[in-house]
């Protein structure tokens, strides 16, 4: 589903605008002129000193003139990216443009499409084309017959960007023109004796930017020409572009190069020119294939980041988001466009997504653990489940190698007959929290309290570190425990109590365990009775233990054997009781 989300998402356009600005700075990287191209700039001083335009048609006369003045030094092409449209108000002005561009025929005139709505029958029906030309603009008729023409249309994307040269229009009644830039280059290799290089596959193309705003304009107004500031020598085998390079004059574009600052038509007609020079189209790759490999690498990236630790996901998110952007270069060059953002965007948010999900499944199942254990189990040993996750729930009917102590109050049902309830809930309360500390200090779990009996065991829900010891420790710390107390309540109450306590090691069946709706983490087993029937036989003050625990110990603890003098019920002949004497 999140694979098809993103799919949808992209596929419906939501992410287009970010990710042609993105696209513009991996793609756009403009390596500066050479010098071929020169931008004459109809500028502001020009307009101070000849007034606004449009100027009568023999100030451009004259400048074209003035740079074909040497015949030996002409510029290859002139290319005048202004209308002409009709004939004007002053005949002579017209008569002499047409003579100087005849004389020099290296002059290439604009014409420009007007585009509108317009509704189109075909057989089947009508529809409305949006993108239809209305209108269009040309040089008038005795100037056609002396000039190429070329329109100046540009195609700006749908956030006002221009990426894309149009190659060419269908105008109507004139049929097929080439774009400016287009028969400029062609008159430039037709100067130069050269075949030009293959035009692009369709009618739009990317336009890879070879230049920024200002790189071809070398400070050349049309009014150094007019007054010979320049000698036209500097221009000879050039192609020289005059054009609009002033603010105001409606001819201002942001390019794919540069968002920030405004790019002159004159200078967006140079780099397509370039374009054409370089043969470097790159087309973009089918959109319906990128939606699959979208699709394909998102549900990819779903499956393995999920459940997966922040730092593996980490690194395969850099390592995907590297990889797709080295491809797209990579591919770039080679003449194909990838979609830039499309991978990096949705990696980027799969993968946020799953860090967010996988933290609130952690704490969710961090607060089940707690919830479960979190009363009956040491910290220590609840951080190891909580680092185990999930699976720390999944221990029901698990068999474990245990320790485990059972301790019990000798002598407490006597006093608790000569005493008023509320001081016998006190004194329980005291030893039973007594209990719980030594057991938790000695990262046991605490499995139940019956009566005045507690029971605990060790190596379980997780493994430890020298079980056997830390039961025994805990053991020793009750009885210990237990001699403070114990004169403590001699002095309040006249009368004391002691522990007697059991520990055995051995197999036992560890889980939840009960109904359904009633269930207690717990031990059972016969390991589970052996240390149940050891504590039940221990004098109040002793700890009796198994030969087991007892080995375990070795050296690091004084027993005194007593054989099979103690029988424990459903235990054979020959059952050995010690007891724990001291732990080193």
């Amino acid at each position: 589903m999140i694979a098809a989300l993103a799919t949808a998402a992209a596929g419906l356009g939501l992410f287009d605008i970010l990710n042609s600005t993105l696209s513009d700075l991996l793609y756009q990287h403009p390596d500066g002129t050479d010098g071929v191209i020169t931008v004459i700039g109809i500028d502001q001083r020009a307009t101070e000193a000849l007034g606004p335009m449009p100027w009568p048609r023999d100030v451009i006369a004259d400048a074209i003139a003035y740079l074909n003045s040497d015949p030996d030094n002409r510029p290859a092409v002139i290319g005048v990216d202004v209308l002409f449209v009709g004939e004007s108000a002053y005949p002579d002005a017209d008569a002499y443009l047409c003579e100087v561009c005849a004389e020099g025929e290296n002059v290439v005139v604009a014409s420009a499409a007007g585009f509108g709505a317009e509704i189109v029958e075909t057989e089947s029906g009508f529809y409305v084309d949006k993108g239809a030309v209305v209108s269009w603009d040309e040089a008038f008729f005795d100037l056609r017959d002396v000039t190429a023409a070329g329109h100046i249309n540009a195609m700006a994307d749908n956030d006002g960007i221009i990426r894309h040269g149009r190659l060419y229009i269908d105008a109507p009644e004139r049929g097929r023109v080439a774009s400016f830039a287009r028969v400029i280059y062609e008159k430039y290799c037709e100067y130069l004796g050269e075949a030009p290089k293959p035009a692009p596959d369709s009618q739009s193309y990317y336009l890879s930017f070879s230049a920024k705003p200002g790189d071809y304009y070398e400070s050349v107004s049309v009014l150094d020409l007019l007054e010979g500031n320049v000698e036209p020598e500097t221009f000879a085998g050039k192609i020289v572009l005059i054009g609009p390079y002033a603010p105001g004059m409606q001819d201002e574009f942001r390019t794919a190069v540069s968002h920030a600052s405004n790019m002159y038509g004159v200078e967006i007609q140079a780099n397509a020119i370039d374009s054409f020079r370089k043969g470097f189209f790159p087309a973009e790759a089918p959109r319906l294939l990128s939606l699959a490999v979208l699709f394909v690498l998102t549900f990819a990236l779903v499956l393995f980041f999920a459940d997966r630790r922040v730092l593996a996901s980490a690194a395969v998110w850099a390592l995907t988001v590297s990889l797709w952007l080295g491809l797209c270069l990579l591919l770039f060059n080679a003449g194909t466009i990838l979609n830039v953002l499309w991978a990096p965007l949705i990696t980027t948010l799969v993968f946020i997504g799953s860090v967010a999900a996988n933290y609130i499944r952690a704490s969710l199942e961090k607060k089940r653990i707690q919830n479960t254990f979190g009363h009956y189990i040491d910290p220590a040993v609840m951080r190891r489940l909580i680092a185990q996750g999930a699976a720390a729930l999944e221990l029901g009917g698990k068999l474990y190698d245990i320790a485990v102590l059972f301790v019990d109050i000798r002598g407490f049902t006597t006093m608790s007959e000569a005493l008023d309830p509320p001081t016998v809930v006190e004194i329980i309360n005291k030893y039973l929290t007594l209990t719980t500390e030594c057991i938790m200090r000695n990262h046991g779990t605490l499995d139940k309290f019956v009566g005045d009996c507690t029971m605990a065991f060790w190596n379980a829900p997780v493994e430890q570190d020298d079980p056997v010891y830390l039961a025994c420790r805990a053991a020793m710390d009750m009885v210990e425990g237990s001699k403070k107390l114990g004169e403590e309540l001699l002095a309040r109450f006249g009368r004391t109590v002691s522990f007697g306590v059991g520990v055995n090691w051995g197999p036992a069946v560890i889980g939840n365990i009960g109904a359904p709706k009633r269930m207690d983490y717990t031990a059972i087993g016969d390991t589970v009775n052996t240390a149940s029937r050891l504590e039940s036989n221990a004098p109040g003050g002793k700890i009796l233990i198994s030969r087991q625990v007892a080995d375990i110990l070795g050296d690091r603890a004084e027993v005194t054997s007593l054989g099979d003098t103690i029988k424990l019920k459903g235990k054979a002949e020959g059952f050995e009781v010690l007891t724990l004497d001291s732990l080193k």
